[in-house]
């Protein structure tokens, strides 16, 4: 009952006319944001950042934190349309948005996208109301060890989840991990892999990364298929790309599904986006009735991924606002804006400056409806993007590559970097390896690095660390057990092989 009075006057602050501007603008400018290759929510943030200085408190923090799930709904467009993810949350989305846009049925894929970051977001935003703190404390029970036993488990299942080839999928993994650790070493500050290199001390950036493989390996596909003068993707009335009631029904337990454990990972400090978007997905893949056509177009993999990394987003808020500890790097950004205002988050807040806190998540609804309504509309412009001609869309891919690639650090390094992962990308499907596990793996092994050396520093190098709570033996066993299942299976499989034979 307190909490739905505390909403009651949230809203009153929310519903201003000033709030309700901030959440309209800061959730337009989230969407364009997020659909621009190489921007993201952070970049967003932190470049509208200072422009928020002179605001009240509650309408800045009401602007970019609409501009951040803005961003989760934006970055689905260029991935599902053009192959290329807005950001690195919409990687999974790629994976099945960009195979029902070429079959078309772009319109469908974007609208259900829609649907699920809206179910998942306010699935986040319902258990940020009411279980705010609670959230935080389960958070913080995820210390370093249990961290990296975490992404160790995701590493250990990308390979064999996301490739048909598990041999194929888990080679993949290791490339990726090896991508992610060229530079400058976080332990001991050592230059690794840089082959000398000025420009790859920083490492790897991820945007020319995953513009290259994903969108520029695209390009390459496109002309090598020799398309005819005028040809293009399937054409559909825009009636026939929304969603039936049947088919929304059934993404509505996807949805759902997805956002809660999108809110359980986005409240993990480090833990983001990504890694919910990641986790929901193959939850799905795992116990979805059709698992095994996901990854080749099935809407379930969008709504998954959608939801997952909108949930995140979501969750991501309950340590910044109950502990002041950040759960991704963009509630970082907003962390630090929260001192700059001379906020101070954790249990005080609440009870100091309650208008603050209910007006901002009582915004959140409003932003959320005001982002999914907006989406909605643009549908139709996006879906002309399907109606370019191939021979029109291939110099349109290369600008956008070379234009995001570029954007990054401004230097042309990574453009060449960028077309260098787009020319190992193209080789490595046509050899039957799975690119999304390399991407993941890439991601996810900077924060296990950093999670393992902060465990080490905590114990001083003693290695029990890592069983030493409930939480991690669990963890620790399902990685064994893991690998162990793998180990038998391929010895299974080659037996009956050899007994074939």
């Amino acid at each position: 009952m307190e909490t739905l009075l505390a909403l009651q006057s949230g809203f009153a602050t929310s519903l201003s006319l000033g709030n309700l501007g901030a959440a309209l603008t800061g959730a337009a400018l989230g969407i364009v944001v997020g659909a621009i290759p190489g921007l993201g929510s952070v970049t967003g943030i932190a470049l509208l950042l200072p422009l928020t200085f002179g605001m009240d408190p509650t309408t800045a923090v009401i602007l970019l934190a609409a501009l951040y799930y803005g961003c989760m709904f934006g970055g689905a467009y260029s991935a599902i349309l053009l192959n290329i993810p807005g950001d690195a949350p919409a990687v999974m989305t790629a994976l099945d948005g960009y195979p029902m846009a070429k079959r078309g049925e772009g319109g469908k894929a974007l609208f259900s996208a829609n649907i699920a970051s809206f179910i998942g977001g306010t699935t986040g935003i319902v258990a940020l109301s009411f279980m705010g703190p609670l959230l935080a404390e389960i958070g913080l029970m995820f210390g370093p060890p249990e961290t990296a036993a975490l992404i160790l488990l995701a590493l250990c299942s990308i390979g064999w989840m996301l490739g048909d080839n598990i041999a194929k999928g888990l080679m993949a993994t290791m490339l990726g991990i090896l991508l992610a650790v060229v530079g400058i070493g976080s332990t001991f500050g050592h230059a690794r892999f840089t082959l000398g290199s000025m420009h790859l001390l920083n490492g790897v950036s991820f945007i020319p990364l995953v513009i290259g493989m994903f969108g520029f390996c695209q390009l390459l596909e496109m002309m090598t298929d020799r398309p005819k003068p005028g040809e293009g993707p399937k054409q559909i009335p825009l009636r026939a790309a929304i969603p039936s009631r049947r088919e929304t029904l059934r993404l509505l337990p996807v949805s759902l599904r997805s956002g809660l454990i999108g809110t359980l990972v986005g409240i993990l400090p480090g833990a983001g986006a990504t890694t919910g978007a990641f986790l929901s997905y193959m939850v799905q893949r795992k116990i979805g009735r059709n698992g095994a056509e996901m990854g080749k177009g099935a809407v379930e993999g969008v709504a998954a991924s959608e939801a997952g990394n909108n949930g995140a987003a979501a969750g991501s808020f309950a340590p910044l606002l109950s502990l002041g500890i950040p759960g991704s790097g963009t509630s970082a950004v907003l962390l630090g804006g929260l001192m700059m205002w001379g906020l101070q988050p954790g249990p005080l807040l609440f009870a100091t400056r309650p208008d603050f806190v209910w007006g901002l998540v009582s915004s959140m609804y409003i932003g959320t409806v005001m982002a999914v309504i907006a989406a909605m509309l643009i549908i139709p412009f996006l879906m002309q993007i399907l109606r370019i001609p191939i021979s029109v869309l291939i110099p349109v891919i290369g600008t956008v590559c070379v234009f995001g690639a570029y954007s990054v650090n401004g230097s042309m390094f990574d453009v060449w970097l960028m077309l260098g992962f787009g020319v190992a990308a193209y080789y490595l499907k046509a050899a039957d390896f799975p690119i999304a596990p390399l991407i993941l793996a890439f991601v996810l092994t900077p924060r296990l690095e950093s999670s393992i050396r902060r465990s080490f520093d905590i114990s001083n190098g003693d290695p029990w660390i890592f069983v030493s709570s409930p939480i991690s033996v669990t963890l620790v066993s399902v990685i064994c057990a893991l690998i162990l299942m793998s180990v038998v299976g391929a010895g299974v499989s080659w037996m009956r092989k050899r007994a074939a034979q």
